[in-house]
């Protein structure tokens, strides 16, 4: 494990509000934070195990389809919940994240910890730029990601902690 966090945003900035998770990670890039992988995606099943493989925390950053809907709402979810709540067409890839959770576990490419931070999106027509309830929600999924990156560190230093304290045991006699 490396002890870093891996943010993905996945998306398309074409797809108006499916540029969601790609806007995340360029506005986070300017302050990026300390052992932190920055990248985004189109969310390829392959390119998404390849990224997470071996990590210790990932947040993956997305947009969904809600039915019934509401442009702008914020989730957070962990893989477990991700997955039980994906329906096929939840999310706006050919294969969504809970087919990607499925294919990551039968391959053991799970990483240890996975968080999805999402926004209800309204408009995934062509073109660029964000509908009005996905703009107006950026701001506060941005502090929500840039938080969630804080309390994995956390997570990551304190299991580290434990596992130095457990190596520094005097042998049994």
């Amino acid at each position: 494990m490396t002890g870093r966090v891996v943010v993905i945003g996945v998306g398309n900035p074409y797809r108006r509000d499916d540029g969601a998770g790609p806007a995340v990670i360029e506005a986070l890039r300017a302050a990026p934070p300390k052992d932190a992988v920055l990248t985004d995606g189109d969310g390829e099943p392959g390119r998404m195990l390849g990224l997470w493989r071996r990590q210790d925390a990932v947040i993956v950053v997305e947009v969904v389809h809600a039915h019934p809907g509401r442009p702008g709402r914020l989730h957070t979810l962990t893989a477990e919940r991700a997955a039980r709540c994906a329906a096929p067409s939840a999310s706006t890839h050919a294969l969504g994240l809970g087919e990607t959770f499925a294919l990551a576990a039968a391959l053991d490419r799970m990483p240890r910890e996975l968080t999805v931070h999402a926004v209800e999106g309204a408009d995934f027509g062509l073109g660029h730029g964000l509908s009005t309830a996905v703009a107006d929600a950026l701001p506060e999924l941005i502090r929500r990601v840039a938080g969630a990156i804080d309390e994995a560190h956390d997570r990551l230093r304190h299991t580290s902690a434990l596992a130095d304290d457990r190596g520094s045991e005097a042998p049994c006699p």
